[in-house]
């Protein structure tokens, strides 16, 4: 990987610590002729301490740490906004070195305290449902960027709460920015100067990029998939872009050839549009579409945003659609929806000024 370089307060050129993947720590630590071991504990430092100055490194002795220091920094995000929601939902806003903002939300549950992350700044696709869908791509984020949010969101944890899963549902297509997901997901996971996190409590949601499946299953995390339709003409009015690159067809065949270990399953995300895709006949073409599939349903009810021509379901008729699935033997859950007051929920990440949005959601909240 390359050095990513900044100028120091000499002017000379600095190596970003956290742009290096293992291997670029480990030539940077040739430069010096430093021991091999030193990779590893400047890597600890950097994730398991979450070290944002190399002087507070102390197991490397003063000289080295000096050295390091006039090569190198550990530029973490300096503008943080937090915006807590009525139901303690936390969306955190962090500026990137190049002026923009991406959003990452920590979602509390009962015993679960779950992390949002985002891969891109907006997003490549245009579902219509999506507040992000209608900033248009920015660009996609660093590996370092992706766990910027992790590291960020731990230095704002309250006492006494962790996080307990990781989800890559936030802005963007976590497929479309592949290189880098895979990059932070190996730093997440690796054990011994990572964060040592389990696969497992790992998620990775597409809106259905069929092709990219196959190289999320080295990876053993959890697979999430965008749904949202049961016909091709329905999904291509909802999601143009998506559908372009792989019909319903060629998804699900895709979903039902990826390896699934024997006890875990894929889950498919369902985003209920009232009098769109909510009906009784959806409900029905949903289980034959899935039918065979080792899977659960997440049923998402649209989380309203200023300018959507979208509305949010009735209860009567989400509970309905949620009974016509769950007598087809699924299993099927309403997902609650969190944080929509500060624009925390799925499909509410975007550019949206959040003091606007406070004002614009009144009328939508006192509808929901």
């Amino acid at each position: 990987m390359r050095h990513e370089t900044a100028a120091c307060p000499t002017g000379i050129p600095s190596t970003n610590l956290l742009a290096l993947d293992e291997e670029g720590m480990n030539r940077l630590v040739q430069q010096f002729a430093w021991p091999r071991y030193r990779a590893g504990q400047i890597l600890r430092w950097l994730y398991q301490r979450r070290a944002n100055d190399i002087y507070q490194m102390t197991d490397l002795g003063q000289g080295e740490r000096t050295a390091l220091a006039s090569v190198a920094t550990i530029p973490r995000a300096t503008d943080c906004r937090v915006y807590c929601s009525i139901d303690h939902t936390r969306k955190l806003v962090l500026t990137l070195n190049d002026g923009l903002t991406v959003e990452t939300v920590l979602i509390p549950e009962e015993e679960r305290l779950t992390l949002c992350v985002s891969t891109q700044v907006g997003c490549t696709l245009d579902c219509g449902f999506c507040l992000t869908g209608t900033m248009g791509l920015k660009r996609n984020l660093k590996p370092h960027e992706i766990m910027e949010q992790v590291l960020t969101a731990q230095d704002r944890l309250e006492s006494g709460e962790r996080i307990t899963n990781i989800v890559f549902m936030g802005m963007g297509e976590p497929l479309a920015n592949m290189d880098a997901l895979t990059e932070a997901i190996r730093r997440l996971t690796n054990k011994s100067w990572g964060l040592g996190w389990s696969p497992r409590r790992i998620t990775v949601s597409t809106a259905g990029l069929a092709a990219r499946l196959k190289d999320v299953a080295p990876l053993g995390v959890n697979v999430a998939i965008s749904l949202n339709a049961t016909t091709d003409d329905q999904r291509a009015s909802l999601m143009p872009a998506v559908n372009g690159i792989a019909s319903l067809r060629t998804l699900l065949s895709a979903c039902r050839r990826y390896p699934l270990p024997p006890t875990r399953r894929l889950t498919f995300e369902y985003v209920l549009l009232a009098g769109v895709n909510d009906q009784p006949d959806d409900a029905r073409r949903l289980t034959k579409l899935v039918r065979g599939i080792r899977c659960k349903i997440n049923l998402i009810p649209f989380n309203e945003f200023p300018g959507s021509p979208f509305r949010r379901p009735s209860e009567c008729d989400i509970l309905a659609f949620q009974a016509i699935v769950r007598q087809k033997g699924l299993d099927v859950f309403v997902r609650r929806s969190r944080g929509r007051d500060v624009l925390g929920a799925c499909g509410q990440l975007g550019n949206l000024s959040p003091s606007y949005a406070g004002r614009a959601l009144t009328q939508i909240e006192a509808r929901c």
